[in-house]
């Protein structure tokens, strides 16, 4: 299982810091939403000069314009682009074409999509499939339950990623459960009191032998 940690309402300085804190140390870096809105492509290019090792994953939650936004998402050093499930059946086809244009990887986003949708949205299979709890919520993600639920009705998706208040706790029990490729932490790392304790912390727990390139 792979290690996405997630950078979000900061400054681009914060953001480039932090970064570079996290290069090398887990597996995927991901510039927020908040900054694709903040900073735009400048923030992309700047953590693409950052990070050497690890894989920049832009979560650019795009819905249309599929097309045009990951183009210019990869043509700016991204190496995986996010794209709401929501979105048309088209959109979707329009960023699956770029990205595998350019060797990269979408992910699609799965907040708030029926299953109904999902059935409908199977056929992508580089694609990514997030599972992802929104912050909004007042109720907390039952994530062992949602992944083995999800891997139940959707037995044909074999690229899983988890996104939503995992814990490192959540995380070891994601890692046993061995269905998902890439689970997503946010405030727990980049927000801890050292972010470096809190990687070695997580990586301990999901750490595996399983190599998967996102370039």
């Amino acid at each position: 299982m792979k290690l996405q940690a997630a950078i979000d309402r900061v400054t681009l300085e914060e953001a480039c810091a932090l970064a570079s804190q996290l290069d090398g140390r887990v597996d995927i870096v991901e510039m927020g939403t908040s900054l694709v809105k903040d900073y735009g492509n400048v923030a992309i290019e700047k953590l693409r000069h950052v990070l050497k090792k690890s894989a920049l994953l832009v979560d650019s939650k795009t819905i249309d314009e599929g097309a045009y936004e990951f183009n210019q998402g990869y043509t700016f050093g991204a190496d995986i682009i996010t794209v709401m499930g929501a979105a048309s059946y088209d959109t979707l086809q329009a960023c699956y074409e770029v990205s595998q244009r350019y060797n990269k990887t979408m992910m699609i986003d799965l907040l708030e999509i029926p299953d109904e949708k999902i059935q409908q949205i199977l056929d992508f299979p580089e694609a990514i499939y997030a599972i992802h709890h929104s912050v909004d919520r007042e109720t907390k993600q039952d994530a062992i339950s949602s992944v083995a639920l999800f891997h139940e009705k959707f037995p044909q998706i074999k690229r899983l990623a988890i996104a939503g208040g995992i814990d490192l706790s959540q995380a070891t029990a994601l890692a046993q459960q061995d269905l998902v490729e890439v689970v997503i932490v946010g405030s727990k790392i980049t927000k801890a009191s050292s972010v470096d304790k809190a990687v070695k912390r997580f990586m301990k727990e999901i750490k595996s032998d399983d190599t998967v390139s996102y370039e």
